[in-house]
């Protein structure tokens, strides 16, 4: 490695602890309505930056729920029925989940673009939805609860739990905020990019488009994973409405109201939707929708290509 991507890399990082640990701080001064809200954000924003790694590929996938619920489910299995709640192996589980079903389907669709791609992602997703639904065994369409986690050992108490799991949540969409940034800038970030523009000549330069869209959806699919157990979690409760297509839908929104040129506007965008989702529901209750639509509609107006964006115009 050269010494600039070395610079660049440790600043990356630096970066990473120092947002990590002041968001740790932060915490501790918010309420536990805030704090549930942050985490939830914060798995959201994970699930919504592995479509971002798409989009730079060219590709929007509107089935993330697939890989979100499956991360939920082996997670949530594991510790209502195996009783195993410490939540780094539950994470770990929900990332091989992710990944293990994005490295088989990938190859499947990695051919297929625009609408048809954003189609075949969606109706695998529902089709998990509807087996689910049918699975009694496993709660069917009412899901199960999950118990609260454990850290290394350590069983929090219930004033302890929620910035126990916030900490967590923190920590984890940091680093995968800095190893996507660090990925971005890759030579096989920048190849993604590559094909975004124009997929023809990458294939004349020896590259292949195929195994780039292969790679992009599998990484979306860990992150996709690892959302699903911190969201899971976070609710006490999973069910497989978080395979079905509306909430799909939601990691959508997210991703392109962040755009694709900062990874840190990706779960600034999701707060901002989180937030957005609270207040329009508890104060219109009939048509927070409507409020969370024109919020995306005012964003696309002003900041087209964005919240990241935006960063480039301070510049």
């Amino acid at each position: 490695m050269s010494a600039s991507p070395l610079r660049a890399a440790l600043l990356t990082a630096l970066m990473a602890v120092i947002a990590a640990v002041a968001l740790i701080l932060l915490g501790l001064a918010l309420p536990a309505w805030l704090l549930f809200t942050m985490t939830k954000a914060g798995a959201y924003g994970l699930v919504a930056l592995g479509i971002v790694h798409l989009m730079r590929g060219g590709l929007v996938s509107f089935g993330q729920g697939l890989v979100y619920c499956l991360g939920a489910y082996g997670a949530g299995l594991l510790a209502a029925r195996g009783g195993v709640t410490d939540i780094f192996v539950l994470l770990a589980v929900g990332a091989v989940a992710g990944m293990v079903i994005s490295g088989i389907v990938a190859p499947l669709i990695a051919r297929y673009r625009g609408i048809f791609f954003a189609m075949l992602t969606m109706a695998l997703s529902m089709v998990l939805y509807g087996v689910l639904a049918k699975l009694t065994a496993i709660g069917g369409s009412d899901g199960f609860n999950v118990p609260e986690p454990t850290y290394l050992g350590w069983a929090p108490d219930v004033a302890q739990s929620d910035y126990a799991l916030y900490v967590v949540a923190v920590v984890v969409a940091v680093t995968a905020a800095g190893l996507s940034r660090l990925h971005f800038d890759s030579m096989a970030g920048l190849l993604a990019q590559a094909v975004r523009e124009n997929e023809l000549r990458v294939e004349y330069l020896g590259a292949s488009v195929f195994w780039v869209t292969v790679r992009n959806f599998t990484i979306a699919g860990a992150l996709g994973g690892i959302g699903g157990v911190l969201n899971g979690f976070a609710l006490g409760h999973i069910d497989p409405f978080f395979s079905y297509w509306t909430t799909s839908g939601e990691f959508v929104f997210i991703a392109i109201l962040a755009g694709h040129a900062s990874v840190g506007a990706v779960f600034l965008a999701a707060l901002a939707t989180e937030l957005v989702r609270s207040f329009a529901n508890q104060y219109f209750p009939e048509s927070w929708q409507l409020f969370l639509g024109a919020f995306l509609l005012l964003v696309m107006l002003f900041l087209p290509n964005g919240i990241g964006s935006l960063w480039s115009r301070l510049g």
